[in-house]
């Protein structure tokens, strides 16, 4: 019975241990900016850059690439205005509703921020 006890005592303890970790691990908004950032960033660079007409297409890949890079900031703006988070203390969950005009599709994002990382387990165009 005793032994029990200890065994239970030590599972509780390593269950106590990893929620702190998990909390002291929740990454915040401005590291999920960061991410997001660099996912779109690097999303738009292979689909939207890349599909330039053949006779225009070193051109525009190379005007396209720099104007992502140089507006970094706005990228990350415009991704911080769109994102709502719910903090549940050991884990982040963020919902990303990117619309820039009607003319352009919407993107939804879901990403989960959880020691320190970020998991996207939904991404869909409207």
């Amino acid at each position: 019975m005793k032994g029990i006890t200890i065994g239970a005592s030590i599972v509780g303890l390593a269950l106590v241990g990893v929620g702190v970790a998990m909390a002291v691990t929740n990454p915040g908004q401005v590291a999920y900016d960061d991410y997001a950032t660099a996912q779109l960033t690097e999303y738009l660079e292979e689909n939207a850059c890349s599909k330039a007409p053949s006779f225009l297409e070193n051109l525009l890949q190379a005007q396209c690439a720099e104007l992502l890079e140089d507006n970094q900031d706005e990228i990350k703006q415009l991704i911080s205005e769109s994102t709502e988070r719910q903090n549940f203390l050991i884990l982040s969950i963020y919902k990303t509703n990117l619309s820039v005009s009607s003319l352009l599709p919407t993107y939804e994002f879901e990403t989960v921020g959880v020691f320190r990382d970020f998991y996207t387990y939904k991404a869909r165009q409207r």
